[in-house]
């Protein structure tokens, strides 16, 4: 196949990373390595654009530059990833359109609580428009599944679970010596957590962990907290940090996502709250290291742990149980290892990138 591939809120190679990006790029990674032809023909970006009517105006020549390399590559299909109200997808149902072939899109979301707002409510309507112009519409959350329904009819939905690489996230037990003895930490149980250090949930999430081994710490509970990240932030959590546990925290700095394996056999537990977070590709790489998680249910972590099974999900108003679910998996060796276990083999059956992607490569030749 020839794919014309876009993403309208962050394209592909932006400097600032997120889950999404991530998702996005091993999409196209993965349909390239299938042999089909896919070129991101944009890298305009729709964030907010309703909003900024000095961008708008570029959007009638940035089509048309897309349509010149959709006319070079002669694409069979258009496929989008990630349209919702804060960047409808403006490319994908004109070119595909004006092509005359399916538009396809990956990740749409349908949130009807957007349109109660002034600011949020153009977007709604034109997301929903591009929701409606789908052939397909896939989505990696069954959450957002179920909202879709209420929109489209079940044959023009997919639910496809989000997945990874497991090969590239195994247990290295030379890495956790290696690390271990860099850190001091002898037998000591390590609680590891990693977010980039954004202003907001972000660094608030990473906040909640220092505050949750803190009051550990403060009741004799032995444990070493290794934060991985950097960002806007990094000088004030640290200082933080230091203050509430003095000589039981490290910062280890922004890890490149190759070489995450490493800290994460390193730890014993993954803990990281994930409030507002779309899913946390950090959840199934931490399983599939063999570290049971701890976080809140509400959002993306719990499309990846099981709960009970694989980690521990509390709700994000009893912060009391977050502190509780990483004290008892601190204390509890024989728990870490069994949900440790479970968490590598549930990521390695329901959440393997190559499986999973399978699914979506087979409907868009169907389609095509």
């Amino acid at each position: 196949m020839n794919i014309a591939y876009y993403m309208p809120f962050k394209p592909m190679g932006h400097p600032n990373p997120s889950g999404d990006l991530v998702t996005g790029t091993e999409l196209y990674n993965f349909l390239e390595g299938k042999g089909h032809t896919i070129e991101q023909v944009s890298r305009f970006r729709c964030r907010w654009l309703y909003l900024k009517p000095w961008k708008l105006v570029q959007l009638p020549l940035e089509i048309k530059k897309s349509m010149n390399r959709c006319r070079i590559l002669r694409p069979d299909i258009w496929l989008s990833y990630h349209s919702y109200y804060k960047a409808p997808d403006f490319f994908g149902p004109v070119c595909s359109r004006r092509l005359n072939i399916p538009y396809i899109l990956f990740q749409g979301i349908y949130s009807t609580k957007r349109r109660r707002s002034m600011k949020t409510w153009p977007g709604f309507w034109l997301n929903r428009r591009v929701l409606l112009a789908a052939r397909m519409v896939f989505t990696n959350k069954r959450a957002d599944r179920h909202n879709l329904l209420r929109l489209l009819p079940p044959d023009r939905v997919c639910y496809v679970p989000p997945g990874i690489h497991p090969e590239a996230y195994r247990f290295d037990q030379k890495a956790r010596q290696d690390l271990r003895e860099s850190w001091q930490v002898g037998r000591q149980p390590v609680v590891f957590t990693a977010a980039m250090f954004r202003p907001g949930v972000k660094a608030d999430g990473i906040r909640e962990v220092i505050r949750s081994c803190a009051v550990l710490s403060a009741q004799g509970t032995g444990l070493k907290l290794v934060v991985a990240g950097d960002g806007a932030e990094r000088d004030a959590l640290l200082r933080e940090a230091e203050r509430a546990l003095p000589g039981a925290v490290r910062f280890v700095g922004k890890i490149s996502r190759p070489e995450m394996y490493r800290y994460y056999s390193a730890a014993d537990l993954f803990a990281f709250p994930g409030v507002q977070e779309s899913l946390g590709m950090v959840y199934l790489e931490a399983q599939s290291c063999g570290l049971p998680v701890v976080a809140y249910r509400e959002w993306g972590a719990s499309e990846a742990v099981i709960h009970g099974r694989t980690g521990l999900l509390a709700t994000a108003a009893d912060k009391e149980t977050l502190t509780a679910n990483i004290e008892q998996l601190v204390l509890d060796k024989d728990l870490r290892k069994k949900m440790g276990q479970a968490a590598g083999e549930h990521v390695r059956k329901t959440h393997d990138l190559e499986k999973n992607y399978t699914i979506i490569e087979q409907t868009l030749q169907d389609i095509s």
